[in-house]
């Protein structure tokens, strides 16, 4: 009688017998799982903004879908150029576009959650950035970020001329807001 894979020889300490077929090579797309990071913390970041969730941000499953957590870090990146680097969103020859995004989630949230989210430059380039931005449940007792995030990721902005969409210097009132958001361990 065969034992399903996996299952000790009654006989041996090993877990194929004689007779036993050697397991199957992984697939060529297998690659071996990296370990988990920690979440991030709130003394990270440089700046935070409060974010109020809405009914329609849950899904489904009773949290926060995932795909609003992007809005999320669009919503940070934008808000900070806006009123820290006078990004006129509407008129401005230079603008942002997102190249890449990245969120890993480490804790689920949901409406009506008060959250903040937490902004910092962890690259800055001469025509890009990349945001490092977490995702923290506001204490309602201090109104300040949770210690850890319930998610974070990065955010890549590639400045344009608004017109040719050709790649261009960031502007220096742009380039000395985000340089205040710089962190050196990123």
């Amino acid at each position: 009688m065969r034992r399903p894979p996996g299952v000790a020889c009654d006989r041996h300490d090993a877990p194929l017998c004689v007779g036993d077929a050697p397991p199957p090579p992984p697939p060529a797309c297998y690659k071996p799982r990296v370990p988990a990071q920690p979440p991030e913390t709130a003394d990270r970041y440089r700046h935070f903004l409060p974010l109020t969730t809405r009914w329609m941000d849950n899904d489904v499953y009773g949290h926060i879908n995932n795909v609003t957590y992007y809005s999320y870090f669009d919503t940070a990146a934008n808000h900070y150029l806006i009123t820290a680097g006078g990004l006129d969103i509407e008129r401005s020859p230079v603008i942002g576009l997102v190249v890449e995004s990245r969120c890993n989630y480490f804790k689920p949230l949901a409406y009506p959650d008060r959250l903040q989210a937490g902004l910092r430059v962890d690259r800055l380039g001469n025509r890009a950035v990349t945001y490092g931005i977490g995702i923290f449940r506001e204490d309602p007792a201090t109104g300040e970020p949770e210690a850890e995030a319930a998610a974070a990721g990065h955010f890549v902005h590639v400045f344009v001329d608004r017109e040719s969409r050709r790649p261009t210097a960031i502007p220096a009132q742009l380039r000395e807001a985000l340089a205040r958001l710089c962190v050196a361990d990123a």
